[in-house]
């Protein structure tokens, strides 16, 4: 059967990277999660103290690090520079940062190149916020995910929670706040849904209830291939 590009988007806590994650291991493709790549530059250019201001420091920092994504059970290994930077990349700080460098043209563009190559040949699921409108337009089937900012903020404080660190709800709804309004704002790709993206508002869904609404649309969309 003909493997097929998925791209997924949606804003912060939307549930997509869950979502993608358990859809990718019921079809056998490989899951991809783009923002994690970005959490990693953003981490490089804060352990070199990088001005992500400065696009002469920024175009050096981009040439002179390595990220790679490698696949375990549990999902995507996030190695930079030959390092296992995964956990350490989810701290709340490197969040913020994630979303300012993101914006920045040479890092969206390496990136990019990057998530490209991998997923070039199919057989790959997508997360990210550019994923149906900028990194694969093209790509067969293409989702939005959506949920009332408090729903999402009460994800984000329960992963934090099960992390062990001790969260402030509304702080989180304001950084989630604050975050949307980056993601939506910014000038180089923006978090927008792609044309023909199917939107999925899943706040009142479960976990396994998106995962079979997504899988719904991919048995359609193989049905027409």
């Amino acid at each position: 059967m003909r493997k097929i590009i998925i791209a997924i988007d949606g804003p912060a806590a939307s549930g997509k990277s869950t979502a993608a994650k358990l859809l990718a291991k019921k079809l056998g493709y490989l899951y991809i999660d783009t923002g994690a790549m970005y959490r990693a530059c953003a981490l490089a250019a804060l352990r070199q103290n990088v001005d992500i201001k400065n696009d002469n420091e920024l175009i050096k920092l981009m040439n002179s690090i390595k990220v790679e994504i490698q696949q375990s059970n549990s999902g995507n290994i996030i190695i930079l520079d030959g390092e296992d930077v995964s956990q350490e990349i989810r701290e709340p700080d490197i969040s913020r940062r994630a979303s300012a460098i993101s914006a920045k043209r040479v890092v969206r563009e390496k990136m990019v190149e990057l998530q490209r190559t991998i997923g070039e040949k199919g057989g790959v699921i997508l997360d990210g916020r550019d994923i149906g409108t900028i990194v694969f337009p093209h790509a067969e089937l293409k989702f939005f995910m959506v949920a009332p900012i408090e729903i999402r903020a009460q994800r984000r404080y329960l992963e934090l929670k099960a992390k062990g660190l001790n969260p402030n709800f509304e702080i989180v709804l304001e950084e989630l706040q604050d975050r949307d309004l980056a993601d939506s704002s910014r000038a180089l790709a923006p978090l927008i849904p792609a044309s023909d993206a199917i939107s999925i508002d899943n706040g009142s869904l479960s976990i396994e209830e998106q995962v079979g609404v997504l899988y719904s649309y991919y048995q359609k969309q193989m049905e027409g291939l």
